[in-house]
């Protein structure tokens, strides 16, 4: 089995400790994360070889953050040095009826303002069968959508399977434009992973009979949008996260894995958040490990994915940190988080 290679921005967090609030704090909690390096720590936590290609400042902070991967076993060789600085993501924990909040401090980064030919794909592809990333790194501006059109084009050239969270961020991109770069990214997309909202932001596919905030989430609309998706961009595959909040501690989680015309649906869990930073991401990185390690078996897939972000959103920061034998299982069953002796 190759190589997984992902693709995007990492950055500082910095978060109050605790539940304190933003205007509360006086010290803030340092770490790392970012959608595409949260999946490559999922993926070698589960025994797959994964690399991270980004830009980082050549500076002991931008040390720190290729720090924090090597340290779960990252491939962090193809990370480029320069540019002047480090993005950074501050993030306030809710509880209770108060939402979680996230302020971004990420403009000019030095992957953010990355030029084409920095990138050598057919080296990076090297040894590779799957390369993944998401909407937030075309949403970086500058030469970021035609840096992931280059390396989504190399990746199909080269017979890799190509995944993609559309990760819609609002605080970076409209809607229009996010349509326009995505739409020219999907022919080169294998695996489409959505959460409850992105394929309606991105692309005006909503679900039916669906309400998100009030926790209610239909199936067959859900079914819909996948085909939908699929039928508009020839997907091999349609994952979307079911997320029902009642709160900013309790929600419903789910998915479902849309492949050939069929819907496969993984059972519900009732999750009191510790940290649901990086559920999506789990998600990705579970999903991803289990269609090359089972593949076909689609309901595993599903239920292996699920069951990762799962336990991912009841952990402290970006990271999931699960292994493979803890999500089995959580699949199979044991979700009652007696202590392990």
């Amino acid at each position: 089995m190759g190589k997984v290679i992902t693709f995007g921005e990492i950055m500082m967090r910095l978060n109050p400790p605790g539940y304190l609030r933003f205007l509360q704090t006086e010290t803030f909690d340092a770490t790392y994360g970012g959608g595409e390096a949260n999946v490559a720590v999922s993926l070698v936590n589960y025994g797959n070889e994964a690399a991270f290609v980004s830009k980082v400042p050549d500076h002991e902070i931008g040390q720190n953050a290729i720090n924090a991967l090597r340290r779960y076993g990252v491939d962090t060789s193809m990370v480029l040095r320069g540019g002047p600085r480090l993005g950074i993501y501050f993030c306030e924990k809710g509880a209770s009826q108060r939402g979680s909040k996230v302020v971004y401090d990420r403009a000019g980064s030095s992957i953010a303002l990355a030029k084409r030919d920095e990138f050598d794909w057919d080296r990076i592809f090297e040894g590779a069968d799957w390369f993944h990333f998401t909407g937030i790194t075309p949403a970086l501006g500058g030469e970021m959508p035609e840096i992931c059109l280059d390396a989504c084009k190399a990746a199909h050239e080269k017979g890799l399977m190509v995944s993609c969270d559309l990760n819609y961020r609002g605080k970076l991109w409209s809607r229009e434009k996010a349509g326009e770069v995505m739409g020219k990214l999907m022919p080169f997309v294998d695996v489409c992973i959505a959460n409850e909202e992105d394929a309606k932001d991105v692309f005006g596919i909503a679900a039916e009979n669906t309400d998100i905030e009030g926790g209610r989430l239909d199936r067959e609309g859900y079914i819909s949008v996948a085909r939908q998706l699929t039928e508009r961009f020839n997907f091999k595959a349609v994952a979307i996260t079911l997320r029902g909040s009642i709160s900013a501690s309790q929600n419903n989680w789910s998915g479902m894995l849309y492949v050939n015309g069929q819907a496969y649906f993984a059972k519900n869990y009732l999750i009191q958040l510790v940290d649901r930073v990086g559920g999506g991401d789990s998600f990705g990185g579970g999903l991803i490990h289990a269609l090359r390690k089972w593949p076909e078996d689609w309901q595993k897939a599903i239920e292996f994915a699920v069951a990762a972000s799962c336990l991912k959103q009841a952990t402290e920061y970006d990271f999931n940190l699960a292994s493979e034998k803890e999500v089995l299982g959580l699949a199979g069953g044991s979700g009652s988080g007696r202590v392990q002796r």
